[in-house]
């Protein structure tokens, strides 16, 4: 739960910054775990994790902003 809290606390550059940063780890696991390298392979299953929660947070993001556009054109 303090990693979501965490992800709420961000701004969106932040959050995409981190994404960028974790999709890239995720990349260089991936290749470890091909060619033998990875010691720890639970950490590849923890990066998705990562990954997934940021794409959750971003889309629940998306979500709102949609609903508070919608929200202002039934206002008008």
């Amino acid at each position: 739960m303090a990693k979501n809290q965490s992800l709420t606390d961000l701004g969106d550059t932040d959050l995409l910054e981190r994404l960028s940063d974790a999709k890239e780890e995720l990349f260089n696991l991936r290749f470890q775990l091909v060619t033998g390298q990875l010691d720890n392979h639970a950490r590849v299953g923890q990066v998705k994790k990562d990954v997934a929660r940021m794409l959750t947070e971003l889309r629940a993001r998306e979500i709102d902003a949609a609903a508070a556009a919608v929200g202002e054109e039934v206002a008008d």
